[in-house]
């Protein structure tokens, strides 16, 4: 690995890190404006639609210019994002901005590995790539909480300045959109800084009608080929999946764990650690013809998910997460490097990525979907727990959320275990094929 390389991941690093900041600040936001509840997942569906609408022209963006400087525009559309939001634009239209150019920037952050290194080193370059972005989910979080901190000091020093020369003061969570628009200066500077490479598989005609159409054979290409088909399967379950349960693990904080606001969005980052261990040890162990022979765990993963119905102490809580992270980073890693590969070999990098955020969106909004209608049904639910003896086994009434939260739970697992385990049985046996 040489510096070009490096180059990338540090890029990739500071926008991931601000992406997660954002998003809680984000949360933060709705919570001052009183927006209901139901509209933390909203704020998600607002943020990945982008990554469904303009999947088509994303791939064929990324393919036409070099990568670094899509990764640039893109990080630009961020920042525009970030400061829509700070100037009071409704958050959830703010965030659909900021969304737009994430969309933008994933196919070209994943498509330049394809194009930078060989196939042999692509699980490890993936393993770097998820590792660095789960420090950066990790750091997000935590910096996240500490930023939303009322009484931060560099909150009350920018405030009293702000103040001395006749400003209105900001609020915690405008503060935190603030460092969050820094980080994505830095991140931009970053992207100048990525070597060029050649253009690999730019389309032919800019017409807005072929690009579609080129889409849509590029979707049914990886969706017809064996490998493409279970790797796409399984990153579009792993995203939708680990989107949801991140919001699922604050509420879980404040009804099980009795934390407030900033712990809960810092308990969120264990995960995290999980999944970088999980992505090492793939690195370690997983090649990349034997991709396939993860998917177990996979449906390991979904069964630890169970666990977090039954544990109220927060050193049991931080051992669940970091197994169940590390159960998805080593499972994920492998299969976000096979479809990397094939799509590369079938379409091109860009168009492949392309291809894959849209499943994996497609599947983050619908999952968000049914979480937020879970959700509002939270008083019906509570009447159905009733009837079936849960709050007599508890001795007591369930607490506001509660009964969503259960059901979520039991949704999550039982959909994570039953999809691996299917993909397992009927795809074990297909061959690599380079």
């Amino acid at each position: 690995m040489n510096i070009g390389f490096y180059t990338i991941l540090a890029a990739q690093f500071l926008s991931a890190l601000a992406d997660n900041t954002l998003l809680f600040a984000a949360i933060a936001l709705l919570k001052i404006l009183s927006a209901p509840p139901e509209y933390v997942p909203i704020l998600q569906q607002f943020f990945v639609v982008s990554y469904i609408l303009l999947a088509p022209f994303v791939g064929a963006f990324s393919d036409a210019l070099p990568k670094g400087q899509v990764m640039f525009i893109s990080n630009l559309i961020k920042l525009f994002g970030c400061l829509a939001m700070l100037f009071g634009v409704n958050p959830l239209y703010a965030y659909a901005l900021v969304g737009l150019g994430a969309a933008a920037y994933s196919p070209a952050k994943y498509g330049i590995l394809t194009e930078y290194l060989p196939p042999e080193l692509l699980v490890v370059a993936n393993s770097w790539m998820e590792g660095l972005t789960v420090l950066a989910i990790i750091m997000g979080a935590v910096l996240g909480g500490i930023i939303l901190n009322d009484h931060f000091w560099a909150f009350h020093s920018l405030n009293h300045f702000l103040e001395s020369i006749m400003f209105p003061k900001l609020n915690s969570p405008q503060f935190s959109i603030l460092i969050v628009l820094v980080l994505y200066i830095l991140a931009a500077l970053f992207n100048l800084k990525i070597p060029k490479l050649k253009l690999d598989h730019k389309l032919k005609h800019n017409n807005p009608l072929y690009i579609i159409i080129d889409f849509a054979r590029s979707f049914k290409m990886l969706w017809c080929d064996p490998l493409g088909k279970v790797s796409l399967a399984v990153t579009t379950l792993f995203w939708g999946v680990g989107s949801t349960l991140r919001l699922i693990v604050l509420v879980w904080a404040g009804l099980q764990l009795h934390f407030n606001l900033e712990r809960a969005t810092q308990i969120t980052a264990v995960s995290a650690i999980g999944i970088a261990l999980g992505a090492i040890a793939a690195a370690k162990l997983i090649k990349l013809e034997n991709s396939l022979k993860v998917l177990p765990v996979g449906i390991a993963m979904g069964l630890a998910i169970f666990g977090m119905l039954f544990i109220h102490e927060w050193h049991m809580a931080i051992f669940l997460l970091i197994l169940a992270g590390a159960m998805g980073g080593f499972f994920v890693v492998p299969m976000n490097a096979l479809l990397q590969h094939r799509g590369h070999q079938l379409m091109g990098a860009g168009h492949s990525i392309a291809v894959q955020n849209f499943n994996e969106n497609i599947s983050i909004l619908l999952m968000m979907g049914v979480y937020a209608l879970v959700i509002k049904a939270d008083l019906p639910l509570t009447q159905f727990y009733k009837i079936i003896g849960v709050e007599h086994l508890k001795q007591r009434v369930l607490l506001p959320d509660e009964a969503s939260f259960y059901t979520s739970v039991v949704l999550l697992a039982l959909f994570i275990s039953g999809i691996m385990y299917w993909l397992y049985r009927r795809y074990r046996h297909v061959e690599y094929i380079d």
